[in-house]
């Protein structure tokens, strides 16, 4: 039971850090009104919490694997409350507020390296494929709680009553964490052992780990991204009605995370499904591409489809990720991760939107499917053996080997010859 407690306070964790990362673009119409800022701005007011992340999120990492992640959490969510809270009630002009969004972004990005470890330490290899599908829900939980509360609250009591909002929740979660949480045990270090080996060094495993997620990011955020405009240009759709289909879709996305993670315990491997949804995806991705050259009546249905499969691999590469870098390297792999992909997501909409302004849509589509076959190609899937027992659910995923804690109910932590991938 414990460790489904620490799974909530990890979702609830970064479900907060996502919502003020990506809730800004809410607070557009508030911005350009009452700080008079121009949309150009605003842009870079929108990028300013991602500048942060990524500048921090190596750097919280490394402070997860020394510290846990209990202490970790809470002060990075605390600082991003602390910072929030000046934008809410002390910034004025532009470039304070910006300042600050930048360092709520750089304090938030403590949620992004140590929620996952905390949630991996807590479940065995039968269950992470499945608990890291949930803790990934909280993008989209993050993204639609910042969707339906920024809005209003800008309407009713202007950026101090949004922005305070925001706060409110990082302190009461970061609260929560520092009460509640409790690191996994850890393996104990034998007298003069040495150190936990670089899992970088002489392998390029977790490279091309971190090389095909980042890939699958340009169809996942071409698709969300793209996906409303294409509808109101190409299909004539109304913004609110296309809205609404792309909430279904996000929805559906957040549901997609989950039952990838479940299949990926069942099957014994997180790579091959990762593989083949990338493979998936290229396919869907290039049909939503022809229908939009080629207008039809499916490109709705291939948009929805795109945007829920698009999201389906992010917990299997952050969970292949954590496993193979092992328990004393989990905290900095998946700050190299969470790197790349927020490098990507941050260069994808604008290189996209100058080729499909540049061209049309499909082009842009067409490209993204392409970045997913290359996805697919970099998977580093090893050969199944040629004989003996095939390795099944209650064995664990096997691939590829390595050293990293597994975890039962009770969070503890030891070392095995092959881990999940």
């Amino acid at each position: 039971m414990r460790r489904w407690m620490m799974l909530a306070l990890g979702t609830a964790a970064q479900t907060a850090a996502c919502a003020f990362v990506y809730g800004i673009p809410y607070l557009a119409d508030e911005l350009r009104r009452q700080q008079h800022l121009t949309l150009t701005q605003v842009g870079l007011l929108v990028a300013c919490p991602t500048v942060g992340l990524v500048v921090a999120l190596y750097l919280w990492g490394a402070a997860a694997d020394r510290w846990g992640e209990r202490v970790v959490i809470a002060l990075g969510l605390g600082g991003a409350g602390g910072a929030l809270a000046g934008a809410a009630w002390g910034a004025h002009g532009m470039v304070a507020l910006g300042g600050l969004l930048v360092v709520a972004g750089a304090a938030g990005a403590s949620v992004y390296s140590a929620s996952g470890r905390l949630v991996m330490g807590w479940f065995s290899a039968r269950e992470r494929g499945l608990a890291m599908g949930i803790r990934q829900t909280s993008t989209p939980l993050g993204m639609g709680l910042a969707a339906l509360a920024m809005p209003p609250l800008a309407a009713g009591h202007g950026l101090t009553g949004a922005f305070g909002f925001l706060a409110v929740l990082c302190g009461v979660i970061a609260v929560l964490i520092a009460l509640f949480a409790a690191d996994p045990a850890r393996p104990k270090a034998a007298a003069g052992a040495e150190p936990a080996p670089n899992p970088y060094r002489g392998d390029t495993t977790l490279w091309r780990i971190h090389g095909s997620a980042a890939l699958l990011v340009v169809p996942q955020f071409t698709a969300g991204a793209f996906a409303l405009v294409l509808l109101v240009d190409v299909r004539g759709w109304s913004p609110v009605h296309a809205g609404q289909l792309i909430a279904v879709a996000q929805g559906m996305g957040a549901v997609s995370r989950i039952v990838v993670g479940r299949w990926s315990d069942r099957v014994g491997s997180r790579l091959r499904p990762m593989r083949q949804l990338a493979l998936l995806t290229a396919a869907v991705v290039a049909a939503a591409a022809l229908t939009t050259a080629f207008p039809s009546p499916l490109t709705p249905v291939l948009l929805v489809a795109a945007i829920a499969l698009t999201a389906s691999t992010n917990g299997l590469s952050f969970t292949s990720t954590a496993e193979r870098a092992g328990p004393a390297w989990s905290g900095r792999a998946l700050g190299v991760h969470n790197t790349g992909q927020n490098l990507t997501a941050a260069l994808v909409p604008p290189a996209m939107a100058a080729l499909i302004s540049a061209t049309a849509y499909w082009p842009g589509f067409a490209l993204a499917a392409l970045t997913a076959c290359g996805s697919a190609l970099i998977v580093p899937v090893p050969h199944r053996p040629a004989a003996g027992p095939a390795a099944g659910p209650a064995a664990g995923p096997a691939e590829p080997t390595g050293t990293t804690g597994t975890t039962g109910t009770t969070g503890t932590t030891g070392t095995t010859g092959s881990v999940p991938a």
